[in-house]
């Protein structure tokens, strides 16, 4: 008797089991990830962010500015170019001094590559015409014929940065120096397009941190991978 319930029992986990799991394993096998738990599906998603591919973000934004020589530049200049962009000023007294060793780092990197270039627009252009910035590139060391400092009308560029870039720029009485801006770096390929890579979590990361070791690193990795495209 004691026998009877408990086949009759197992009996009845049996079936609690099968109404349970067996729709699933039917789906699985319909959508052939019969193989797939949650062990290989994290596997395979760490595989598709380290695949090694920059996202392209979308074509950067058109301009024409003037640079430290008084000479035109525009996105033009740097086609067929690698280069990376900042905003910044010179009179800055905050985050702009660690922005510009950062760019020094880089133009050290890729110093006499033809490929590539970087690119410096005033968010000050009343204060930093063409020779405070030749002025200023002197100061700071720099020795690449295609690292232009650019400066030009106020409201283009305050669009540049801000709807143009999505880099945020802007005036503010209440901060040292009258300005604020963004630290980060845009890194445009060859053909004109902003291009980054992904986080951990697989979305793109957009902009790199100029201000962070670790974001020049990368930016730097990044850009020898674009060179070589």
């Amino acid at each position: 008797m004691f026998k009877n319930k408990s086949y009759i029992g197992i009996s009845f986990i049996v079936l609690i089991f099968g109404i349970y799991a067996i729709p699933k394993i039917i789906d699985r096998v319909k959508n052939d990830t019969v193989v797939k738990g949650s062990r290989l599906d994290s596997v395979n998603a760490k595989e598709t962010k380290d695949d090694g591919k920059l996202v392209k973000i979308g074509p950067a934004p058109k301009f024409e500015l003037t640079n430290q020589d008084n000479v035109k530049i525009s996105n033009e200049t740097y086609k067929g170019k690698v280069y990376v962009l900042e905003f910044f000023f010179t009179t800055c007294p905050s985050i702009c001094p660690k922005m510009n060793l950062s760019m020094l780092e880089i133009e050290k990197k890729f110093f006499g590559n033809p490929n590539f270039g970087i690119i410096s627009i005033t968010i000050d252009p009343a204060h930093d015409t063409p020779q405070v910035l030749k002025d200023h590139a002197k100061l700071l060391g720099v020795k690449s014929s295609n690292w232009n400092f650019l400066t030009g009308d106020k409201n283009a560029i305050m669009d540049l940065s801000n709807k143009g870039f999505n880099l945020y720029a802007g005036e503010n009485n209440k901060v040292s120096g009258g300005f604020e801006h963004s630290g980060l770096f845009a890194l445009v390929d060859k053909n004109g397009d902003i291009r980054c890579r992904k986080d951990e979590f697989g979305n793109p990361i957009l902009y790199y941190d100029g201000l962070d070791k670790k974001g020049v690193r990368d930016i730097q990795q990044d850009i020898n991978i674009l060179l070589e495209e």
